[in-house]
């Protein structure tokens, strides 16, 4: 017999959320079969059996928070039975429908609403397969729209694994017969609830990060003196240079020469220029950081996240372009580790790529300084008192803690940006 526990989540966080079992009480599973999923405030994370046995009990359900090193199961000896296939409805569930039509299945923190102690909430599934799968089959089925019901078993039992699955898919499109299932960990839509008034409403529980979210960015607004300066880059050049460059770039280093690495470039060259914008508060001292890692923020599925750039002045343009790539690829497959999001020296928000003309960026604290970029957009610009021209141009806006931060290096520290953009051939002695 051994217990399920919390794993250890890095530095700084000391609990997490269930946000679901992949097992009931009774399941068979095998060392390494994902078990449950874990949400923290900035990743969310597998839990996984250390050896084969059977699921005797589940102590935490879904929605619980649970701190680290905590059971939240317990793994005994013994014959179970396995895992529910793909999308089988649980009895109750199938009873309480009261018509013909299959009972949707609830997403983990509503099962934990109404769930008793001694009741975890179903697994979700990919088809409505009977089948015997491991929970790593069925995770796996859910995610590449396969039905279990479809997929032959080498096992002798009859038990399908996660590598029959794998077989499966290699077969072609035509070999799965069910449709794709719905994004994992996409909540399923919650029966609206008609209030007094007749009017519908729908209320979804936040999720862990989303609380997180909303908390720093409330404290970032309360804690520090935030003010926000505005300039104007034209980026002529730059787009100039990828016009020439970017085939040739993208044919030697095998990644696409992109707008972060010239403002990553350039917000670099700024702060070793401006050195208070690369610090942070320390009670009553300031820290000021003789390196620069660049937090780059990145729009995923379950909320904003900010991976970082290491040592981001000692790399080149294509080391730039491939880290950035990887980071955001991961964040948005949610596979970023604690590591990658610990830390920043500064960040570097795009709201451009959403079509954002200009906006006021919130500090990422304890950092003091954040810088914006927004949509290119033509706009005429007078180059002299007789001649006005098209040029391609982004606001941009710098964010800063006026406690440490006066507004004149503010400023002067949009302009440095704004003057290495606009000259990109000077970030290769400035960055």
């Amino acid at each position: 017999m051994s217990e399920i526990k919390v794993p250890d989540l890095g530095e700084s966080i000391s609990e997490g959320t269930i946000y679901k079992w992949l097992v009931k009480e009774g399941d068979t599973v095998g060392q390494g079969d994902v078990l449950a999923e874990l949400e923290t405030d900035k990743v969310n994370l597998e839990i996984s059996a250390e050896e084969d046995g059977v699921i005797s009990s589940i102590l935490r359900q879904a929605g619980e928070n649970v701190a680290v090193g905590e059971a939240i199961g317990i793994i005994g000896s013994g014959a179970g039975s396995a895992p529910k296939a793909a999308g089988e409805a649980p009895p109750a569930a199938a009873a309480s429908s009261g018509s013909g039509d299959a009972p949707s299945v609830a997403t983990a923190p509503q099962a934990a609403a109404s769930a008793s102690p001694a009741a975890a909430p179903a697994p979700e599934g990919a088809g409505g397969s009977a089948a015997l799968a491991t929970p790593g089959a069925r995770k796996l089925a859910r995610e590449r729209g396969i039905d279990l019901g479809d997929v032959s078993a080498r096992d002798p039992i009859g038990r399908i694994g996660q590598a029959d699955v794998k077989d499966h898919g290699a077969a072609g499109p035509g070999a799965a017969a069910a449709a794709p299932a719905a994004p994992q960990g996409k909540p399923a839509a919650a029966a609206g609830k008609a209030p007094e008034d007749g009017k519908a409403v729908e209320r979804k529980r936040m999720s862990r990060r989303r609380l997180t979210i909303a908390s720093r960015l409330v404290e970032a607004q309360q804690t520090a003196a935030m003010l926000t300066t505005f300039n104007e880059v034209d980026m002529t050049a730059i787009l100039d240079i990828r016009k020439r460059r970017k085939d040739n770039f993208k044919q030697k280093h095998e990644v696409g020469l992109g707008f972060m690495s010239f403002f990553t470039k350039a917000v670099i060259g700024a702060l070793k220029a401006y050195p208070m914008l690369n610090a942070e508060i320390d009670g009553e001292d300031l820290v000021l950081k003789k390196f620069y890692d660049i937090g780059i923020a990145v729009a995923a599925k379950e909320g904003l996240v900010v991976p970082v750039v290491r040592d981001a002045d000692r790399l080149s343009f294509p080391q730039i372009e491939r880290q950035i790539g990887e980071l955001a690829g991961k964040a948005r497959a949610n596979t970023l580790g604690l590591s990658e999001l610990q830390g920043g020296t500064f960040t570097i928000t795009n709201g451009g790529v959403f079509g954002s003309l200009l906006s006021t960026p919130i500090l990422n604290t304890p950092q003091v300084g954040i810088l914006g970029m927004h949509k290119i957009q033509l706009r005429p610009i007078a180059l002299d008192e007789e001649t006005t021209v098209n040029r391609p141009m982004m606001y941009i806006a710098l964010s800063y803690d006026h406690r440490i931060v006066d507004g004149s290096e503010a400023v002067s520290f949009l302009v440095k940006v704004k003057e290495l953009l606009e000259d990109p051939e000077a970030l290769l002695l400035e960055g």
